[in-house]
């Protein structure tokens, strides 16, 4: 990425400017910058956990000047097709995406389709709030696909995970945390936020888990997963990109286990996850670069330097 000088864009019907506060740092933007999602608006502005506040708005808004407010991965819809007819906007053929083929928050002003911003819960900053607009959002919308399952499993334990664990405690679940063999950083790290055994994703839990949701974009995982869940147990991809499945034997899928995608979010679960952070506070550990800095936390989260997520500030 290179840094430039452009004009504050304007916000047509429907849109609201920003002047940004925060935007967080999310693998899906090493996805886009790589090619592994192809076809992005270029040139393109990266970025699409973006905490800011109101700076102008277009007729009949329902936010006022001066609100704060969160922009997350999906950034609009058709809103007439029969998945946005039913509540499944995150499968709309036609939905466009923040900071791939909408500009996003790696910048001091962005426009957003107001119809998909959310309100920003009292309590948190900007840069503890940035995370939460996909870390936490496709974390929450992972953990509604596991169920009413007690034990859990978390393969990768980066800034999704690090969040979903405060809130899976919360509901009193217990979590089973997987890493990178030789990772003992992040094993004590999840040991630390609650979890009740951390180990490599080599590892056999000590239980069978209920559901497993993978967090890193490894394809050997599932069937790893496969081998520690239960009998009718879930694992549950979370990410928008993936490695190559790995084949395996149909022994470690019977008994009607099953294998999901999370596919983006819907504004349902932006609502029901705001609701749920305002009444138990979510303390994501955050590592803070300004703008010109961005390159580098890119390349910090590539590399697992750090743990927790990577914010922007601005």
């Amino acid at each position: 990425m290179q840094l430039r000088d452009i004009n504050v864009p304007k916000p047509g019907p429907g849109q609201i400017l920003l002047r940004v506060g925060a935007c967080g740092v999310c693998r899906t933007d090493l996805h886009v910058i790589d090619g592994d999602l192809g076809e992005p608006k270029l040139p393109l502005i990266p970025g699409h956990q973006i905490v800011g506040v109101v700076a102008e708005i277009s007729e009949n808004s329902r936010f006022r000047i001066g609100n704060r407010v969160g922009v997350p991965w999906l950034g609009s819809s058709c809103g007439h097709c029969h998945y946005c007819l039913t509540g499944r906007e995150n499968l709309c053929d036609f939905a466009r995406y923040t900071g791939y083929q909408i500009d996003g928050g790696f910048a001091e002003y962005c426009v957003a389709d107001e119809g998909f911003c959310f309100p920003i819960p009292n309590g948190y900053d900007d840069n503890h709030a940035a995370p939460l607009l996909c870390a936490g959002l496709i974390g929450y919308r992972s953990l509604r696909m596991a169920g009413d399952g007690q034990r859990l499993g978390f393969y990768g334990f980066g800034a999704a995970a690090h969040i979903l664990i405060q809130v899976a405690k919360f509901q009193g679940r217990e979590v089973y945390a997987f890493t990178r063999p030789g990772d003992r950083a992040g094993q004590e790290f999840a040991l630390g936020l609650g979890a009740v055994w951390a180990g490599s994703s080599e590892e056999t839990p000590p239980a069978p888990l209920d559901a497993a949701i993978i967090f890193a974009p490894k394809g050997e995982l599932v069937p790893a997963a496969l081998k520690s869940v239960a009998r009718g147990g879930t694992v549950i991809c979370a990410g928008i990109h993936m490695s190559d499945i790995p084949s395996f034997p149909y022994h470690i899928l019977w008994n009607e286990r099953s294998i999901r995608s999370v596919a983006n979010l819907t504004r349902q679960d932006g609502y029901e996850f705001m609701e749920l952070v305002s009444k138990v506070h979510i303390g994501a550990e955050v590592n803070l670069y300004p703008l010109e800095r961005a390159n580098e936390a890119l390349d910090d989260l590539r590399h697992g330097r750090f743990r927790g997520a990577a914010v922007i500030t601005l």
